[in-house]
């Protein structure tokens, strides 16, 4: 039987006086200057009724701006491979006070309400919100152009990035310095499942996508860092998106 507390013993003990010490400590947990200046993102997944979809991508198609007017669409996206008939869209926003008035201003927008919600919640199944924050060494990519993407979700042992953060980065890092896909963020989970990481990556479609991944696995450098960092890993999930026309993101 898995044993937390042992897990984290060995890793405790296997970690660097240093990287424990308190001066250090602050520092691998922040998850950098977006998080200092109060920027961080909303993850929103919807799962639709079967044989709905199409009604829910034309509603949501025909009324987009009446939500984007309130706050930024960063991507949007139908699942094509993962969960099926879900959705997933990514927003931004500066503070959760800028949050909580955009919810606000929502539920008073009778425009908003009785065009979209009204509509789209029959249609709905489930729905859940993180919010997230982008991880210091990483920046919000545009693709070079219209593409598939994959989000990848890893659920790490507990202890944040003091514990595992170095041996993650390292891993996404080597898997980006290939050049097989294009990394188009990390963001690291603040409301939601703790000790979760989300990387969105782009590829030109997903016959390049298998194509790189088999590359990348004959690769001692990106090998060598999986390896490492998969000590740290509890489980691993991973869904092939299309954006939406509406989405920033192509």
């Amino acid at each position: 039987m898995y044993s937390l507390r042992g897990a984290l013993s060995r890793i405790y003990a296997a970690a660097p006086r240093s990287l424990l010490s308190s001066s250090n400590l602050g520092q691998q947990i922040s998850t950098g200057q977006q998080e200092q200046n109060g920027t961080f993102y909303e993850f929103r997944t919807y799962i639709i009724q079967p044989g709905n979809v199409a009604d829910f991508k034309k509603l949501t198609s025909d009324n987009i701006h009446l939500r984007t007017a309130h706050s930024q669409l960063i991507g949007y996206w139908s699942v094509d491979i993962g969960c099926l008939n879900e959705v997933f869209h990514l927003w931004k926003y500066d503070s959760y006070t800028q949050r909580s008035a955009v919810r606000e201003a929502l539920e008073n927008d009778k425009e908003w309400q009785q065009n979209y919600i009204s509509k789209m919640l029959p249609l709905l199944r489930d729905q859940t919100s993180e919010i997230v924050y982008m991880v210091p060494w990483t920046g919000l990519t545009e693709p070079p152009k219209k593409g598939v993407y994959e989000l990848v979700s890893y659920q790490m042992v507990p202890g944040g990035p003091v514990v595992w953060g170095k041996a993650f980065q390292k891993a996404v890092s080597a898997h980006n310095h290939v050049g097989y896909c294009t990394l188009i963020g990390v963001f690291h989970t603040e409301f939601g499942h703790l000790n979760k990481v989300h990387s969105l990556w782009w590829h030109e479609d997903a016959d390049k996508r298998a194509a790189g991944r088999r590359r990348a696995h004959e690769d001692v450098r990106v090998v060598a860092a999986v390896r490492d960092s998969a000590s740290y890993l509890v489980s691993q999930t991973n869904k092939l998106l299309h954006p939406m026309p509406y989405s920033p993101l192509k």
